[in-house]
């Protein structure tokens, strides 16, 4: 009897150590991503979204008049597609095997050959000043967001043409998919978010922002139907995608355009050009977010994309010099402009 008694109370000390250092594993903190590297590329011209071709690991970026093509992998640029006036955007069509990029200056989209980066057509009749761009897979359309026309318009690439125009009630900035027929649109002078049709090829919905100010970077959450836009008054607004209430709002930094949503991790980034940081936002559930660290970038590093295999963000950035441009813009220090990597070292 007293040896069974010893053996009972020996059982759960030794489950005990045994369980100990598993349960420590399991509460090791993951490290907290931070700038991993700075790819310098130069060159002159501005620059506006990125866009990462996941299938090829090749990351496309907007360079006033070009788009550069980065192999991630292997660190190094492996391509340039030319003739892209005043480009703003680039959209991926895996199914059709082609790359579609918004040219603001010409009024007009380049289709491009994702294998090759030659192009295959120059579309033009879009409204003025094409800015986002984005593919739906449902309909096998390509929709520019024109930002002085305040309008869409849809492109279908079987005929390399403009088959609709769809009105806004705004002027347009990030537009994103939900890959199931509705498109989602910041309208970044009123504060609104529209919801398209895409079978229709009609606005669906108008839903206000307020308090956000002059949203920009758009991202969505599809299996939450959760969308957040990011604001210049240092705000991200959560929406529920399906009847356009705000759930959520999170403080962020300054000047942000460009946020990505990494699914796998439940992670919000919102890149503030401004302050040089990304606000790394935690998705508790769908309703509840919250702040988990502002890392350090660059100021100017505005617009990101997202590798979802590495859980890598990529970031256009150039140093700026001390004077203005006309416009009011900074001017930039020639030769500065590169792609920072941030993730988990």
């Amino acid at each position: 009897m007293q040896r069974h008694r010893l053996l009972r109370s020996l059982v759960p000390a030794a489950l005990a150590l045994l369980l100990a250092p598993a349960a420590s594993h399991a509460a090791a903190p993951v490290p907290a991503p931070r700038l991993l590297s700075s790819l310098p590329l130069g060159g002159a011209g501005g620059w506006d979204y990125l866009s990462f071709d996941a299938a090829r690991r090749h990351l496309f970026v907007s360079r006033g008049d070009r788009v550069l093509v980065i192999d991630v992998d292997r660190g190094k640029q492996i391509g340039t597609l030319a003739d892209t006036p005043g480009v703003h955007g680039i959209a991926i069509a895996d199914d059709l095997q082609r790359g579609f990029t918004s040219n603001g200056r010409s009024a007009s989209v380049t289709a491009f050959d994702l294998r090759t980066f030659e192009p295959v057509a120059t579309i033009t009749g879009t409204g003025e000043n094409p800015d986002a761009i984005v593919y739906d897979a449902p309909s096998q359309h390509v929709l520019t967001f024109n930002g002085r026309s305040h309008s869409a318009s849809v492109i279908d690439p079987a005929r390399d043409a403009v088959i609709a125009t769809i009105a806004l009630p705004g002027k347009p900035e990030f537009a994103v998919s939900d890959g199931a027929g509705h498109i989602y649109d910041n309208i970044e002078d009123k504060s609104e978010l529209v919801e398209i049709d895409t079978a229709a090829n009609t606005v669906l919905h108008v839903w206000p922002l307020a308090p956000c100010e002059s949203p920009s970077g758009l991202a969505i959450d599809v299996a939450h139907h959760r969308l957040f836009s990011v604001c210049d008054n240092r705000l991200m607004v959560v929406t529920d995608a399906r009847d356009g209430h705000q759930v959520a709002r999170v403080p962020i930094g300054d000047g942000p355009d460009g946020v990505v949503f990494d699914a796998a991790q439940s992670m919000i980034y919102s890149a503030n050009g401004g302050s040089g940081t990304i606000t790394a936002i935690h998705q508790d559930d769908a309703d509840h977010y919250r702040v988990r660290a502002t890392l350090a970038t660059q100021v100017s590093a505005r617009t990101l994309t997202l590798d979802p295999k590495l859980h890598r963000l990529y970031l256009s950035a150039a140093r700026f010099g001390s004077a203005r441009q006309p416009d009011g813009r900074h001017t930039i220090v020639p030769g500065s402009f590169a792609i920072l990597t941030v993730g988990q070292p």
